[in-house]
């Protein structure tokens, strides 16, 4: 069963989390191979598992009600990966892959062969206002000196970074069977900024100041192997065995990440009249159908003559909204 692990080191401005996506994970997997385009290659498993790792992680480390969306998007074969979370926790990712790739293809490869890969993280309110745009920070995928990111947890790190002021370690892995994560952050000193030393230079300062980087360097020992095979408490006991933890209860099984698709057919009819009579009208003649297959979970929607001819007829129907509901 996936699970997300909320904890904090006591008396010291640190918290972590851990994710571990079982069921979540695999059933993303294999909705993608029963469908036309078959299972995804070994590295684009890894890259997608981690993404949604990380989502997990990183919605679960703000209170925010609505959608955290993850994103990478660049100039290889991996035109764009989708990793998306609602506030339930509810789950799931694509990506659209074009042309061949390599068996050991790492994030450079995949998205960033010229320069041209970005991560986007975008914050969706579920009750968003009229006029009301999502949230969305953007983060190149390559440093300071132009040099290609090795990992989605470097591009997170300093999107959290630069966005978020949190200075912030994530340690994530995927295979086909499980995608898992651990994240630390740095809270705030009271009184003072993130990123900014504690007070003073005494000893309690000079504690609160080394938490962070001594805890930060304990989770990154953490091995791509370990986070794959072992159980969380046998990995939170390996890491952090002489220190003070404060665990919360987990989160598992409706309250937890589980396989959620929001596709559904009002959706897609939406989106069929944003193409325009004209358009649906040209793909009715040329096949008979318009069918759409959900990208996330697989599901088809299909919409005859009658069916679109409903669609915008009701669009026809509907009176012009109040200036108030604009």
């Amino acid at each position: 069963m996936s699970e997300l692990h909320k904890f904090i080191f006591e008396g010291l401005p640190v918290r972590g989390m851990y994710v571990r996506l079982t069921d979540a994970w695999t059933e993303v997997l294999q909705r993608r191979a029963q469908g036309p385009s078959g299972a995804y290659p070994a590295p684009v498993q890894h890259l997608l598992g981690e993404m949604l790792a990380a989502g997990v992680l990183m919605h679960g480390s703000i209170k925010f009600d609505g959608a955290l969306i993850l994103q990478v998007f660049g100039d290889g074969p991996v035109k764009v990966a989708v990793a998306e979370v609602q506030p339930d926790l509810g789950v799931r990712a694509t990506i659209k892959l074009q042309g061949e790739l390599s068996a050991e293809a790492g994030l450079a490869q995949m998205l960033n062969q010229h320069g041209q890969g970005r991560c986007a993280v975008t914050l969706d309110p579920r009750d968003r206002q009229p006029g009301q745009q999502p949230y969305q920070g953007v983060v190149p995928l390559s440093d300071a000196d132009g040099r290609p990111l090795a990992s989605v947890a470097e591009a997170l790190q300093l999107y959290m970074r630069q966005s978020e002021q949190l200075e912030t370690t994530l340690v994530l892995a995927a295979d086909e069977h499980v995608a898992a994560g651990l994240l630390i952050q740095r809270l705030p000193v009271e009184g003072q900024g993130n990123l900014q030393a504690s007070p003073g230079d005494d000893e309690r300062a000079a504690e609160l100041a080394d938490a962070y980087p001594r805890i930060a360097m304990l989770a990154s020992s953490l091995k791509r192997e370990e986070l794959l095979t072992l159980d969380t408490e046998t990995v939170l006991r390996r890491l952090f065995w002489e220190e003070k933890l404060q665990r919360f209860a987990p989160q598992q099984g409706e309250q937890g990440p589980r396989f959620s698709c929001t596709c559904n057919r009002t959706r897609v009819s939406a989106m069929i009249r944003g193409l325009g009579e004209p358009e649906a009208r040209d793909i009715l003649a040329e096949r008979g159908l318009v069918e759409v297959d959900c990208d996330f979970c697989g599901k088809a929607y299909r919409f005859d003559e009658i069916d679109v001819t409903q669609l915008f007829r009701q669009a026809q129907d509907q009176p012009p909204s109040s200036p108030s509901m604009q």
